[in-house]
């Protein structure tokens, strides 16, 4: 049986601007948003993953700090393009640190605005063989667009 994880769910002050700072600035596809009576809750997913963010106003979520959620990570085929990426749409990104010249061994970091910290590691291997080959992306088995 595999036990997949698929949502993290991510301790926010302010939804809309969270949606703005992953979709915008991060690049993370906004699956949805829904609001109603009784929530306000958004799903974001970061281009080839099986593992999205949710954000939002129910009891489970207000239960945690905005902020708080620490070292959550990313891995990108090339973290020089990755940190550039989100340099140019405004979000502040560590100095690149090689850790071991072996692949998996260089990271950068942000923070989004409310405190939660990212690394990002590059793996070079993921521009030949994705974690998620593009035909098996999305909730339905095609790409999503934002």
């Amino acid at each position: 049986m595999d036990w997949t994880l698929e949502v993290v769910v991510l301790p926010v002050s302010d939804i809309d601007r969270a949606i703005a700072f992953y979709r915008d600035q991060v690049g993370f596809t906004l699956d949805h948003h829904t609001v109603n009576e009784q929530m306000d809750v958004a799903q974001l997913t970061p281009p080839g993953s099986g593992c999205s963010i949710v954000i939002g106003n129910l009891p489970s979520q207000q239960a945690m700090v905005p902020g708080s959620m620490r070292g959550l990570q990313l891995v990108v085929s090339d973290a020089k393009a990755a940190r550039q990426q989100l340099l140019d749409k405004g979000v502040d990104a560590s100095e690149i640190t090689v850790f071991d010249q072996r692949d998996g061994g260089t990271f950068f970091g942000f923070t989004d605005p409310d405190g939660n910290t990212w690394a990002v590691q590059e793996l070079k291997v993921r521009a030949e063989r994705p974690l998620i080959p593009a035909e098996a992306r999305g909730r339905f088995g095609t790409e999503q667009s934002a």
